[in-house]
């Protein structure tokens, strides 16, 4: 802590989710509780940027220089993918809570040596799927709890864009990112989907992860041109998921697909009733027999959150400052980012072998 009692950050990684969605939305919205006061990235001149446009005190080269501080308590993990498993490890073995971004890990054996390290050291450990913060999406979920929906037995979920192919950093890189759209926006809308269901265990999954047009040059694109003959990551993904109480999922994911527009939602359908939640639009539609008819109910007015990942930040200190688990804020534990994961890699697999695959 630091002298007048708040919890000391850090921040390792300093891109652009380090700076928007954990600085300035998070942790500088809560200066009571918090002060960041160091920083670390291989890039000489993000840490540059730090000290100069965003004043945090102290920054480093490496991970481990800023790990050594005795006198932070927490850190923020903003790496690329392939960076999370490692550094999250070093951090919680030099007595530092965790707050990781999304995906929690490059593939579930990561994962689960994450966990372990949480286990061993008895830090917390929070993964960073800021979606459930959504008013809509804390509404559904308190709906789902009242057993509005009796018995959900079935979701869809979709994670697809029209041409938006993101052309900055390593979101294309299959070695460096793990994966395309699926392990980068297809496991928000999964991390979403099974916390609306209560976390069932997933035991199996078929599907298809394959490129169909990222590689093909000159296509028109929303948010401009990439590399095609560095594009090596799928374009599109599409999942059957089932769970060991028998209930099951889809999932598709793409960065490029000839649709409409963006779609990123999730349907319900359960024994009492339905949902269709817009996690863009942040609302959501509940179908429902009342009366003698069939009702469709729309969300109105719902009460507003500043950040979603403003949210996030504020479950973890929270978590830090009250000595809670990160289940009882209400964020995501390393064991349910963990399952989102088993499913990834149980959909790449299965691609590759063209059946299904068994997920323990």
């Amino acid at each position: 802590m630091t002298k007048d009692g708040k919890v000391a950050v850090g921040i390792i990684g300093f891109g652009g989710i380090a700076r928007g969605a954990h600085l300035t939305s998070g942790y500088r919205k809560l200066p009571d509780w918090c002060e960041v006061v160091a920083a670390a990235d291989i890039l000489p001149e993000r840490c540059a940027q730090a000290s100069g446009q965003f004043g945090i005190p102290e920054t480093y080269a490496t991970h481990t220089e800023l790990l050594a501080r005795d006198d932070i308590d927490a850190v923020s993990v903003c790496t690329g993918n392939y960076a999370h498993a490692p550094i999250t490890i070093d951090a919680l073995r030099a007595g530092k809570h965790v707050l990781c971004e999304k995906p929690m890990a490059m593939n579930a054996e990561e994962c689960k040596a994450m966990i372990a390290a949480q286990k061993e050291t008895g830090k917390k450990l929070q993964i960073g799927f800021n979606m459930r913060y959504s008013p809509g999406a804390q509404s559904l979920k308190r709906a789902v709890e009242a057993g509005e929906f009796g018995e959900i037995y079935h979701a869809a979920a979709r994670a697809i864009r029209r041409r938006r192919v993101p052309s900055q950093g390593v979101f294309i890189n299959k070695k460096l990112n793990g994966g395309g759209p699926l392990i980068d926006i297809g496991v928000h809308i999964t991390d979403m989907t099974l916390w609306l269901m209560g976390h069932p265990k997933p035991v199996a999954t078929v599907g298809s992860a394959v490129c169909k047009m990222g590689k093909t040059p000159g296509l028109v694109a929303e948010w401009g041109a990439w590399d095609t003959e560095a594009y090596t990551v799928e374009d599109f993904a599409s999942a059957y998921v089932r769970f060991e109480d028998g209930r099951t999922m889809t999932l598709l994911a793409s960065f490029l697909a000839n649709i409409d527009e963006e779609h990123f939602d999730t349907q319900l359908f359960g024994t009492g009733a339905g949902a269709f939640f817009d996690a863009n639009a942040g609302k959501y539609k509940l179908y429902r027999e009342e009366f003698g008819t069939l009702t469709d109910t729309t969300t109105g007015w719902l009460p507003s959150v500043a950040s979603t990942h403003g949210k996030e930040i504020e479950m973890f200190l929270k978590a830090i400052r009250e000595d809670m688990t990160i289940d009882e804020v209400g964020a995501a534990t390393g064991e349910q980012a963990l399952m989102v994961t088993q499913i990834m890699d149980a959909i790449y697999k299965s691609s590759e072998t063209g059946g299904e695959v068994a997920i323990s």
